[in-house]
C-alpha cells in the first residue's frame, strides 16, 4: 500500500512541475561530459532556441556523436499535440 502512496505522490509533484522538466533530460554523465567539452552551443542554449524557434516543448533530449560531430536530437511537442524530432549540430547550433 506504501507503495502505492509513494507512486501517486511522486506522480503529482512531477504534474506540478516540482521535479526536474523532462527538457532537462541528459545522455548518462560521462558521455555528456565528454561530449560537451567539444560543443559550442550547450544543450540547455539548443534547447531553448528550438522551442523559441518551432513554438513547441522540448520533451526529451539526448546527445549523440556522429560523424565525428556532436548532435543534440531533441522529441518536441507543440500545441496541437504532434511530437517531432530536431537535431542541432552543437558545434555551429544550425538545425540539422
Amino acid at each position: 500500500m506504501n507503495v502505492v502512496r509513494v507512486w501517486v505522490a511522486v506522480t503529482a509533484l512531477a504534474l506540478a512541475g516540482i521535479l526536474p522538466a523532462v527538457s532537462q533530460a541528459r545522455a548518462p554523465g560521462a558521455r555528456t561530459a565528454h561530449t560537451v567539452k567539444s560543443a559550442r552551443m550547450t544543450m540547455d542554449q539548443a534547447v531553448k532556441m528550438v522551442e523559441a524557434r518551432f513554438k513547441a516543448r522540448v520533451v526529451r533530449a539526448d546527445t549523440r556523436r556522429q560523424g565525428g560531430r556532436v548532435i543534440y536530437v531533441m522529441r518536441l511537442l507543440d500545441r496541437n499535440g504532434r511530437v517531432f524530432t530536431v537535431r542541432v549540430d552543437a558545434s555551429s547550433g544550425t538545425v540539422l
